[in-house]
Formats: C-alpha cells, sequence, structure tokens
C-alpha cells in the first residue's frame, strides 16, 4: 500500500504519516534499502497491516491525551532509554513531582533495620497497630536475645 493510500485510511496526510515514521512512531513497512530500518519480529506480511495498526494507536493517543507526535515518540525514549528515564526523574524531583530519592533511602535504611534485627515480615506491624506497640515489640525482641545469650553463657 502507498502512503498517500494509507494517509487516508487513517485520516490524516502523507506528511504527517512521514513524520510520524521519522519520529519513530511507526515500525518499518518496506524492505530495508540504504538507510533504512527492519523489524524482525514483523513478518512480511503483516508488516502493513501492523504498520497501519501502530498509526492508528498513535493518532488515538495523540488525540486523547492532547500531545505532538513529538511528544510521543520523547515519551517512547523515557520508556526505553534509561538514561532518559533517569534524567527525567531527576527533573520530576526537582520540581516536585515525584518524591526526593531521601524519603526512598529513610525507608531503605527502616528495611534494613528491620532485617538485622531479625525481623521478617510477618513480625511486622499491620495497618492497626500502633508505633507504640512495635517499638515495644522490637525492643521486646532485642532484650529477649540478650537475655538468651546471658544464659547460654555466650557474649
Amino acid at each position: 500500500m502507498r502512503i498517500t493510500e494509507a494517509a487516508q485510511r487513517l485520516g490524516t496526510s502523507a506528511r504527517m504519516l512521514r513524520y510520524r515514521d521519522l519520529l519513530g512512531l511507526l515500525p518499518p513497512v518496506r524492505e530495508p534499502g540504504p538507510g533504512r530500518r527492519m523489524a524482525a519480529a514483523v513478518p512480511p506480511a503483516a508488516r502493513p497491516a501492523a504498520g497501519r495498526a501502530a498509526a492508528a494507536l498513535a493518532l488515538g493517543i495523540e488525540r486523547r491525551h492532547d500531545i505532538s507526535p513529538a511528544a510521543l515518540a520523547f515519551g517512547l525514549r523515557v520508556l526505553t532509554e534509561p538514561t532518559v528515564r533517569a534524567d527525567v526523574a531527576e527533573l520530576g524531583r526537582r520540581v516536585g513531582r515525584i518524591p526526593p530519592l531521601p524519603a526512598r533511602a529513610l525507608e531503605f535504611e527502616k528495611e534494613r533495620a528491620l532485617r538485622l534485627l531479625s525481623l521478617g515480615p510477618a513480625a511486622r506491624p499491620g495497618p492497626g497497630q500502633s508505633a507504640g506497640r512495635r517499638a515495644a515489640r522490637i525492643a521486646g525482641s532485642v532484650v529477649s536475645a540478650r537475655d538468651d545469650s546471658y544464659r547460654s553463657g555466650s557474649r
């Protein structure tokens, strides 16, 4: 199928379809030539249908979320490139849309302390237990462990 026919079926222009292809929003549908890439996972007979389905999905996402093809292509980069994802996450932390890392680090330290006290997930307090009861249980387990070591003679 020619690009003009595909564009007419999708309700867009051939120029916009080419633009979306350059942004990487469409799977390659032609045979590889100089400078062309090819998706090995899509069998040759299914390539035109896969291209139309991907183009229709991209157009739907753009309309539903009121974004440009470039914004959608960047969203795909964020999902597929770890360094871009890390940079965008850092920006999100700096503008306050993602919680800062120290909060996560404190959670890690809390989990580590609980593991070091030999409290497994089953020994953790449930949503209905208070912090005082939790502290008493932790203190009790530390004291009982210390008492056991004194009784056995190993200090």
